[in-house]
């Protein structure tokens, strides 16, 4: 929370304080640990046990947060969407660590991370899917993953668990990808029912229209588990300086009913998928160099990847919203980055 990146800095600036310091964080030695501890502490980390924990502690802000804003109680929750997706480790990838990808689970709507494991290098991110799911609710959860996850044991997984799906559909399902073509660019088409809905968006030097069309259609002909929905979703950018258009167009799937998701919803559903790449891979990548990072011990680069997302969630649910600026100011006011987690010294 106060700007350090390494495990090296985290030992610097615990010995940049006096006593009183010290013994607010629970030493009870004249000096905080040194850099080699840490190494040799966090290489041997029972890492799914910190994981687990620190899911079950996001879980609970998440729960807390959609309880406040509906004014509900927690067996009424809802829970908002949950995008997963996967994450090269760079810098430790150079250095041949063991773990250099992992798979997190992070909501929509804080931006906390749920849950996260790593992926071995021998396999990919579909077989540990199911270690993901089973670390989460997903009940009343709606789940949206990229193209390599739309599986059928996924989306069961998802279903039988109470929760529903949000599916890119690309070539690596390509009868589902033929079907879904079908009904929005099929010669008969036109026959069938379709609701949509447009967005328009300016800044960053382009200007960006998305229009998704959705559809039943496939309701009772797909025998994909749980699909109630599909979509197009077309994307047009116009780069305001050059005049240069791209155009691009996604289709998908959705086991949630027209009635829980009109188009507009849709639409945002799909849209904050991409929180997990600009709320926190993209905060860790640039705020806190993880790519950079080339540590490789034991389960050292997955421990301080863990505690990145940690400190990403707590400030979001801080109410931060530059979490470059908010270490910035932690680092300038200590004392009040130990009174976010409960420490009054």
């Amino acid at each position: 929370m106060c700007g350090c990146k390494t495990y090296s800095a985290i030992a610097q600036w615990g010995r940049d304080y006096d006593q009183s310091f010290i013994k607010a964080l629970g030493f009870t030695h004249e000096k905080t640990p040194c850099a080699a501890t840490f190494c040799n502490v966090f290489g041997d980390l029972a890492i799914k046990i910190m994981e687990s924990k620190l899911g079950q502690w996001a879980t609970s802000l998440d729960i807390a947060t959609d309880t406040s804003d509906q004014g509900g109680s927690q067996e009424e929750y809802q829970g908002e969407a949950i995008s997963i997706d996967g994450k090269t480790l760079r810098g430790s990838l150079k250095q041949g660590a063991s773990v250099t990808h992992l798979l997190s689970a992070v909501s929509h709507k804080l931006g906390l991370t749920l849950a996260q494991c790593s992926v071995d290098k021998k396999t990919n991110e579909i077989g540990k899917m199911d270690e993901i799911l089973n670390n989460i609710v997903l009940e009343g959860r709606i789940i949206s993953v990229d193209a390599m996850h739309t599986q059928r044991e996924t989306s069961q997984t998802i279903v039988d668990g109470g929760g529903d799906y949000v599916m890119p559909v690309k070539n690596n399902q390509q009868r589902l990808l033929d079907d879904v073509k079908t009904v929005f660019d099929g010669p008969c088409s036109h026959l069938l029912s379709k609701s949509s809905a447009k967005t328009l968006d300016v800044g960053h030097g382009r200007i960006e229209e998305r229009c998704l069309i959705c559809s039943d259609a496939l309701l009772d002909y797909s025998d994909w588990p749980g699909l109630h929905q599909s979509f197009k979703v077309e994307r047009i950018f116009t780069y305001k300086r050059t005049g240069k258009v791209h155009q691009e167009t996604v289709y998908g799937i959705t086991s949630l009913t027209p009635q829980e998701a009109d188009p507009e919803r849709l639409l945002g559903l799909v849209r904050g998928h991409w929180h997990i790449e600009n709320r926190t891979h993209w905060v860790r990548d640039v705020t806190f160099d993880e790519d950079r990072s080339q540590v490789r011990k034991g389960n050292t680069p997955e421990v301080m990847s863990a505690l990145r997302n940690t400190v990403i969630g707590l400030l979001r649910y801080a109410g931060e919203t530059n979490i470059a600026s908010a270490c910035r100011r932690y680092a300038a006011q200590p004392l009040k980055a130990l009174e976010l987690i409960g420490i009054m010294a």
